[in-house]
C-alpha cells in the first residue's frame, strides 16, 4: 500500500466514505482541462442528508495537474458522523459566476477511539430496543392507559414483532452490502459450478 499522506498517492475520486478524525485527501484532473486552476476555484459542499444545519466544505489547492482537495485530522474530527449529500462546485475567478458540475453521497462513520461512539448502525440500535421492549413486555401487558383525559396507547406485541424483523432484516441487508464491498460472499449468496 502506498503513504496515503503523500499527495501524489491520492486517489483520483472522493471517497465514499470516512472516519470522523481521520486526515483524507483526493485529487482531481479529469476537468482540469476545461477549467484551468489558474482561472477557476473548486469546492466540495456536503450536507446533511437529514437536513439541518449540519454542513461542511472542502476547498482545493492547486496541484501541477489538477485540484487537490484535503480534510486534515482536525477539520474531520469536527465532522459529525452522519450520511451527507455533496455537490462538486466549480467557480470562475474573473466572474464570480459559479456551476454545480457533479453531486453524490459521503459516508461519515463513527471514530471507534471515541469512548461515546456507538459502532451499530440505525437498525441495530432499532432491533436491539424494540429487543428490550419484548423482553419488559411480559412483566407490564397494559396496552393503553388514560390519565388525567390524556390517554396512552402502546405498540402491540406483534406489532413490536413485525418492527423488529423489519429491522433485523435491514442489518443483514447491509451487513451483506459490506461483505460485498470487501469482495466477499455471505450466507445468501448462492454459488453456482458449471
Amino acid at each position: 500500500m502506498a503513504n496515503q499522506f503523500d499527495p501524489a498517492n491520492a486517489p483520483s475520486t472522493e471517497p465514499a466514505e470516512f472516519t470522523v478524525g481521520d486526515y483524507v485527501q483526493w485529487k482531481r484532473v479529469d476537468f482540469v482541462g476545461d477549467y484551468p486552476t489558474a482561472s477557476h476555484s473548486v469546492q466540495y459542499i456536503a450536507r446533511s442528508k437529514k437536513g439541518g444545519s449540519s454542513e461542511f466544505t472542502v476547498s482545493a489547492t492547486e496541484i501541477s495537474d489538477g485540484y487537490l482537495f484535503t480534510i486534515s485530522s482536525a477539520e474531520s474530527a469536527l465532522i459529525l458522523a452522519d450520511a451527507y449529500h455533496w455537490q462538486l462546485e466549480i467557480t470562475q475567478t474573473s466572474s464570480g459566476n459559479r456551476l454545480v458540475l457533479e453531486d453524490g453521497d459521503f459516508d461519515v462513520i463513527v471514530d471507534l477511539d471515541d469512548n461515546n461512539a456507538d459502532p451499530r448502525i440505525f437498525a441495530q440500535i432499532m432491533a436491539d430496543k424494540i429487543e428490550s421492549l419484548l423482553s419488559g413486555k411480559a412483566d407490564s401487558d397494559v396496552s393503553s392507559y388514560s390519565i388525567a383525559g390524556r390517554s396512552l396507547t402502546k405498540m402491540s406485541f406483534q406489532e413490536l414483532i413485525d418492527a423488529r424483523e423489519f429491522y433485523r432484516g435491514e442489518v443483514v441487508r447491509y451487513e451483506a452490502q459490506e461483505l460485498a464491498k470487501r469482495g466477499k460472499t455471505g450466507s445468501s449468496t448462492i454459488k453456482a459450478r458449471f
